[in-house]
């Protein structure tokens, strides 16, 4: 019986390192695709939110200042779930290339900035379409939820 248990016990280690290391070359070809698209998120400092995306202080009235819809992610480095996230959004960068711009924001180095957008909870994404007002999502989404969000909201596809 302890023989059976220990076959057994090998066989499922087997598998496990070799579905870790499928996994693992899965991933590489990722990298290697994402890398021959090099957009990547942007960190934005308030003074470049303000020439990049809106200028709170002159307008009181929203007018976008970017030249393609724009993804912010307000969030902060102690944040699980932002974390998480952090992840996603730079697939979704290099998957929509030249598409939209995906910012992120720190809100402990930014709280002017947050509290401007009166963040309240992180994350928080903020999804700017060309035209039309932005919306507010509040916490991580999955994927296909974000990419659903920026083809209808964004892009209008």
């Amino acid at each position: 019986m302890k023989k059976l248990i220990f076959a057994v016990m090998a066989l499922v280690s087997i598998a496990s390192c070799s579905f870790a290391q499928n996994s693992e070359n899965e991933t590489k070809k990722e990298t290697t695709t994402k890398k021959e698209n090099n957009m990547k998120t942007i960190h934005l400092t308030k003074e470049e939110f303000l020439t990049k995306v809106f200028n709170y202080e002159t307008s009181k009235e929203w007018k976008y200042l970017g030249d393609k819809p724009a993804l912010i992610d307000f969030y902060a480095s102690w944040c699980g779930p932002c974390k998480a996230l952090a992840p996603v959004l730079e697939e979704l960068a290099a998957e929509y290339g030249d598409e939209i711009y995906i910012y992120k924001i720190n809100t402990e180095e930014e709280q002017e900035l947050a509290a401007a957008f009166n963040i309240r909870s992180i994350p928080t994404l903020l999804f700017i379409p060309m035209e039309g007002q932005p919306q507010m999502a509040m916490g991580a989404m999955p994927k296909n939820s974000l990419k659903e969000a920026i083809d209808k909201v964004m892009l209008n596809k």
